[in-house]
């Protein structure tokens, strides 16, 4: 149903065009660069996300998707080429979920499970229950809506073919897949350079234990081999978590860790060190042992109320000598999408131990989760006034420091407690956060990401957070709506800050999009590369050098 909205945009900071883009550049056009584009950034930055969010149904009525979430996925490349002393930007994008749109279009309904759409009250009780026994007939497979992450070279699905003979042979740039990632186990595998969205794969490919129906769309990459980490989230009579590496040497996958004592949650991202791969259940867990899934047909409602009084749990799973869980650890309830870093370091009371350190975006609560509905974000929408002021102070992120004391000293039967080093200042903090990822596993200073001060009904900048200092340096300009950031290294450097950001920006005047780059030190914008459209206000993305060799790293 159509949302009544202000004539005018929140704090004169427009964001609507961003949240509803079905247009696409199927054919490559070139962007115009100003600025300076260091010669090191070329490569290809990909994209996902929502694009478009609203349907017009053949009866004349619109659909309109309800979460953020939920957007139809749509894919973007830019290809950053040094050409002598230039640098060209060449820009891309296609839909991958047309089929879908389509079946919209002409049934006014979007069937199956989803993360926040809400079900519609017309549906009986009995109806509600019978769902729950008898199942709905299978998804096609080109009705999957997946697009949160993206993966480049994955190891355990290079000799996947999903594309019916379209898939053509490697590319120059050493990219030879592309698979987009949700928090569920389906993937989405997509044409590096046309971005065609080609058939699916679920985690069963890489080991048929994996029997569970959801993961974390963020991975994680060991930095020096490659080699993948997630978990699997299975329910029954109790949940049960399996976590797993995906060799990047061989493909083949190994089960390194069954955790059966943890409740099931809504987990989007997990953490590891050098030796360790860390699984912190926060406060999103799901209620009925995970069936209210079935029930509800979406995972927002299915996640039961916040507990203050359910600590969060920690998990630290060796995976490297085959030990399974080494030691556990709590702390007081939080709730989070996504972490920054983790490390292994000297205990500082105790030499002879070693401690981990972990950096995490988080919510103290989970109202955040309902204010990414789009009737509360949209800059025009009467419901975005009631995120605005002290109304969004429960939906606040923090950057908090946790230590997780002598974890080799620690038994796996009795959690030790996980305690709280700094508390960034909210005004200071971000989500979607990035780093240098030459510091993933090591001790790192600075967390990068989109802050959210209030001046606007969305992020409305972005952040550099000293952890060392405790002080923030910002870029923000009125108007202007950053995507999350992405860290490109100077090759030529070993400083932790020296490279520069790049983000996706939508000038919500001009209703316009471009590239930004900011040099990572100073963020000061040193180049970008302006587009005639939109690029929609989207989730997360990865950066390809130029010639690049083995699995991306997923973060």
């Amino acid at each position: 149903m159509a949302c009544t909205t202000p004539l005018k945009p929140f704090n004169n900071w427009p964001n609507d065009a961003g949240f509803d883009v079905l247009h696409e550049e199927r054919d490559p056009v070139e962007l115009k660069v100003s600025g300076t584009i260091p010669p090191y950034v070329s490569g290809t930055l990909y994209r996902t996300g929502p694009g478009g969010s609203l349907v017009k149904v053949d009866n004349g009525t619109t659909f309109s998707v309800d979460h953020w979430f939920d957007g139809f996925s749509l894919n973007h490349r830019f290809q950053i080429i040094q050409t002598g002393s230039a640098t060209r930007v060449v820009y891309n994008s296609r839909c991958s979920v047309d089929p879908l749109i389509e079946t919209i279009r002409k049934t006014g309904q979007m069937t199956g499970f989803s993360f926040g759409q809400k079900r519609d009250p017309c549906v009986s009780f009995f109806k509600k229950v019978m769902s729950m026994f008898i199942p709905e007939p299978p998804k096609p497979a080109d009705h999957f809506n997946v697009g949160v992450t993206l993966s480049v070279n994955p190891p355990g699905l290079k000799d996947i073919d999903t594309s019916g003979g379209k898939k053509q042979g490697g590319h120059a740039s050493g990219i030879q897949a592309l698979w987009a990632k949700t928090d569920s186990i389906e993937f989405r595998e997509i044409d590096p350079e046309t971005l065609e969205p080609m058939g699916l794969a679920t985690q069963q490919v890489l080991h048929p234990e994996l029997t569970g129906i959801l993961s974390a769309a963020h991975a994680k990459s060991d930095p020096v081999t490659g080699d993948i980490f997630n978990y699997n989230l299975a329910f029954g009579r109790t949940s049960i978590y399996r976590i797993f590496r995906v060799s990047a040497a061989t493909g083949k996958t190994d089960i390194l860790a069954t955790v059966t004592d943890a409740p099931g949650a809504y987990l989007h991202s997990s953490l590891i060190t050098e030796n360790y791969f860390i699984l912190c259940v926060w406060g999103a867990q799901y209620s009925w042992g995970g069936a209210k899934i079935l029930w509800e047909k979406n995972i927002l409602d299915a996640i039961a109320p916040f507990d203050p009084s359910k600590k969060a749990l920690w998990y630290v799973i060796d995976r490297k000598y085959g030990k399974g869980v080494v030691a556990k650890y709590e702390c007081d309830p939080f709730f989070s999408f996504h972490t920054v870093n983790a490390w292994e370091e000297t205990s500082p009371t105790d030499p002879s131990q070693i401690d981990i350190v972990a950096d995490i975006s988080m919510y103290k609560n989970l109202d955040v989760i309902k204010r990414f509905y789009f009737n509360n974000i949209r800059s025009r929408s009467l419901a975005s006034l009631d995120y605005v002021g002290e109304k969004r102070r429960n939906c606040d992120v923090f950057l908090r420091r946790w230590r997780l004391p002598a974890v080799t000293a620690a038994a796996p039967s009795e959690p030790r407690k996980a305690i709280t080093v700094h508390t960034a200042e909210h005004s200071h903090s971000c989500d979607l956060p990035a780093m240098n990822p030459r510091f993933l596993t090591k001790p790192s200073r600075y967390i990068y990401g989109l802050c959210d001060r209030d001046m606007s009904t969305f992020f409305d900048g972005i952040v550099k957070y000293d952890m060392e200092t405790h002080t923030p340096t910002y870029w923000s300009v009125q108007g202007h709506s950053p995507g999350e950031p992405i860290f490109v290294a100077d090759p030529e450097s070993t400083a932790e800050d020296d490279g520069v950001l790049i983000s996706v920006v939508l000038d919500g005047y001009e209703e316009k999009s471009y590239l930004l780059v900011l040099d990572a030190r100073t963020m000061k914008e040193v180049g970008r590369a302006s587009m005639e459209g939109i690029v929609g206000i989207g989730f997360h993305g990865i950066y390809c050098p130029s010639s690049m060799t083995g699995p991306g790293t997923d973060i």
